[in-house]
């Protein structure tokens, strides 16, 4: 059984050195890639602190879309405009909960 797999692998390494490499062309070279610049894709955030809690309010385009509140004392909570009509909706946090089964198949 091993001397058939060798010789199968032999026949195999071979084959690839009897290909020509005079006939290979060279690649094209890749395309340029340039994003333009452009101040509005980026999320404008404002901080405003007062003394019980921090307000962190999340901006895109000019338009509010969710404000992130931290008081002193208790986790932070969101709230978020998820219609875009101006009104929020509070969200403990922006995980969405969902939790799928996870299982280990092969580990090296």
């Amino acid at each position: 059984m091993r001397f058939l797999s060798l010789l199968l692998l032999s026949g195999f390494s071979l084959s690839a050195l009897a290909a020509d490499p005079g006939h290979l062309e060279p690649l094209p070279s890749p395309p340029v890639f340039a994003p333009e610049p452009s101040g509005n894709d980026e999320a404008e955030i404002t901080i405003i602190k007062q003394t019980e809690l921090t307000v962190e309010e999340y901006r895109s385009g000019g338009r509010l879309y969710m404000i992130k509140v931290t008081p002193k004392v208790g986790p932070p909570y969101y709230l978020v405009d998820d219609r875009g009509d101006g009104k929020f909706a509070r969200q403990e946090s922006l995980d969405s909960g969902l939790r799928p089964p996870r299982w280990i198949i092969h580990s090296f």
